[in-house]
């Protein structure tokens, strides 16, 4: 309850609203990291913006949006084509030492594969 009272009595100078609001424009942080960081409300820090943001006198909205679902998607998906990829080379590689070993045991007519098996 004392914390509650402390919470509705504070007020940022103009100042460091402005400053503040100028570094989530620059994206040096977001808005969630001033709510959480000053312990004040995001709805409080979306108004400085709207009072302080470089986009009032332009009469434009500034919308503020964190990373998209649809992005995060992509972006796993970028992983996945990737790992698949590295998957598929490495697959490659299996084959091509199956192979030689197979050609060395027809040259040397033993059974590399078994004997290696048996050291390990």
């Amino acid at each position: 309850m004392e914390g509650e009272i402390n919470k509705r009595k504070r007020t940022f100078s103009t100042a460091f609203k402005q400053e503040k609001v100028k570094q989530i424009e620059s994206k040096q942080v977001t808005v969630l990291q001033i709510s959480r960081l000053y312990d004040v409300s995001d709805t409080s820090v979306y108004n400085w913006i709207k009072l302080y943001g470089s986009c009032k006198q332009k009469g434009e909205r500034i919308v503020i949006e964190k990373e998209s679902e649809a992005k995060k998607t992509e972006n796993l998906l970028k992983k996945v084509s990737e790992l698949e990829q590295l998957l598929g080379q490495k697959q490659v590689e299996v084959e091509y030492l199956k192979k030689i070993v197979e050609f060395g045991s027809e040259l040397t007519k033993t059974d590399i594969q078994k004997k290696y098996k048996s050291r390990c």
